[in-house]
């Protein structure tokens, strides 16, 4: 076979051009961050209660004029915010949004240089979702198709046992959302307890209730559905070994942050004294902090969340220390329309959390939203996320006050 050496030069040469072309195309003009408080009606069957979650997206635009959004939440967004616009978004400025590993590695020795996380880990994550939001969109691609392309859809569970549910609704909740077509299901225990100690109740006493509730959940719906409690880092080891002690019966499918600060210690030794699998990770803002976890074989199921544990950049190595080690991953901590993406981009991934009240805001701010079908959440073809911010609404929003630390729902 004869090779034809010069047209081999010219389309490598070609291809040389094009991708230079894109580089300059993808040159970054402008960064701001935009803090938002939402509210939002949390309305779960009969009940509606109003609360807000606070937010913060992120608009990076190049100078070919395409723009892309980034997203992080459940914090202080006026400090995110801060740190974006007043810290971050000059070292971005005159770089491509191509070259997302040097500048995730800027943004890391930046934000996070000696193991801080929390708001840094949170300004990484908007900002590497919207930089590879651009980088799909200048590709014509979906992002989870860039990602791997591994699943068109994934499945979800649905977070609706809230701790302003007495039991009686509770239980109707969840006959409604198995009524929806959602096979799994996850309610909140715990009631910050360890914030909240001795105030209205003991300890002991929201063990006691946590047990009721669960009971009557599981009651309601049946043992077909699957069935998920999530603590939120509201419980001591001893407690939370003493309620799923007292639910194992009730086939629970993984219970959720059960102790406070994710301590690696107390959740390997939790791990080893009861049968429930436990899940968490999802605001974890370093990779390093993973690595503690499967080394001590403290969970069954990690929880990298791209909108805070540093983007998708920071996940994807998470995923892959999670899959060496036989450990598997799911979506904790909401936001299910930017984390569908790795899961669906990953042979690897797993469930996405369907969170109600977070789901409710994010109708708010973003268009062309995915619904799940049977518990299933289908992927959008569309270039990039995939769907767009309504940038009027969040004009509109971005004028109310911010939380002031309240915006945690």
């Amino acid at each position: 076979m004869q090779i034809d050496k010069e047209a081999t030069k010219n389309v490598d040469q070609q291809h040389a051009e094009a991708g230079a072309r894109l580089e300059r195309e993808l040159t970054i003009r402008s960064v701001r961050a935009i803090p938002i408080n939402v509210p939002v009606d949390a309305v779960v069957g009969a009940v509606r209660k109003p609360t807000a979650l606070s937010c913060v997206l992120v608009r990076v635009e190049t100078e070919s004029g395409l723009v892309g959004c980034g997203f992080t939440a459940i914090t202080e967004e006026e400090v995110v915010a801060a740190a974006i616009n007043e810290v971050a978004a000059h070292h971005l400025v005159g770089e491509s949004a191509l070259n997302i590993e040097r500048l995730w590695n800027r943004l890391y020795w930046l934000l996070t240089p000696r193991g801080q996380s929390g708001y840094g880990a949170h300004a990484i994550a908007a900002l590497d979702i919207a930089l590879w939001d651009l980088k799909a969109q200048a590709l014509g691609l979906p992002l989870w198709k860039l990602l791997g392309g591994a699943r068109g859809r994934v499945p979800v569970y649905a977070t609706f046992g809230f701790g302003f549910l007495d039991t009686e609704q509770l239980a109707e909740a969840a006959r409604s959302w198995v009524g929806l077509g959602f096979s799994r299901l996850k309610m909140t225990v715990g009631n910050h307890a360890l914030q909240r100690r001795d105030e209205p109740r003991p300890l002991s006493a929201v063990i006691r209730e946590d047990e009721a509730r669960i009971r009557a959940v599981r009651e309601a719906v049946g043992p077909g559905p699957e069935l998920c409690i999530d603590a939120n880092c509201s419980l001591d080891p001893y407690h939370a070994r003493l309620l799923a002690q007292r639910v194992e019966d009730c086939g629970i499918a993984f219970f959720e942050e059960p102790v406070s600060h994710n301590d690696v210690r107390a959740l390997a030794d939790l791990r080893r004294s009861i049968t429930i699998p436990l899940a968490a990770g999802q605001n974890e803002g370093l990779d390093s902090r993973f690595a503690d976890l499967f080394q001590a074989r403290a969970v069954d199921i990690a929880q990298p969340n791209v909108a805070i544990t540093g983007g998708y950049t920071q996940c994807l190595r998470i995923a892959g220390m999670a899959q060496a080690w036989q450990v598997a991953i799911a979506n904790g901590g909401a936001w299910p329309f930017h984390n569908m993406h790795l899961h669906a981009g990953l042979a690897h991934g797993g469930f996405i959390e369907y969170h109600h009240v977070a789901v409710t805001m994010s109708e708010q701010l973003f268009t062309g939203l995915p619904v799940p079908e049977n518990g299933w959440l289908p992927l959008p073809e569309a270039p990039g996320l995939g769907f767009a911010p309504d940038w009027d609404a969040v004009a509109e929003l971005a004028r109310r006050p911010t939380s002031r630390g309240a915006g945690k729902a």
